[in-house]
């Protein structure tokens, strides 16, 4: 069974989520979590966030902690803040303030050896 976790319209780049959840990628969802507390990125909190959310929707189905591994780690573009700057002679330059999205999806290890029996 998958237990899923979201957070949209995140006020972060994706490129600075990407580079801290590809440092998570290939870890255990309580290894991430240690990783992510003690990483000094901005970004680490709502990665952290969500994957916390993650843990807890699979502990309301009685899953361990020990026992989950990740699915799906994505951080998508959302929608983007247009906005301008006034500079010399009357003119603008613009300014992208753009945002994210966090996708978590995890697993239990023990749903796959459960389906060959």
């Amino acid at each position: 069974m998958h237990y899923r976790a979201y957070q949209k319209h995140i006020r972060t780049s994706p490129r600075k989520l990407r580079l801290v959840v590809d440092s998570i990628r290939g870890q255990s969802p309580s290894e991430a979590l240690a990783t992510l507390k003690f990483l000094k990125k901005r970004a680490a909190g709502p990665i952290l966030k969500v994957l916390k959310q993650a843990i807890g929707n699979a502990k309301d189905q009685r899953v361990k902690e020990e026992d989950l591994k990740f699915v799906k780690l994505e951080v998508e573009e959302g929608p983007t803040l247009k906005r301008w700057q006034p500079i010399a002679r009357g003119r603008a330059h613009r300014i992208l303030k753009r945002t994210s999205h966090i996708k978590i999806i995890l697993s239990s290890k023990s749903s796959k050896s459960s389906k060959g029996k």
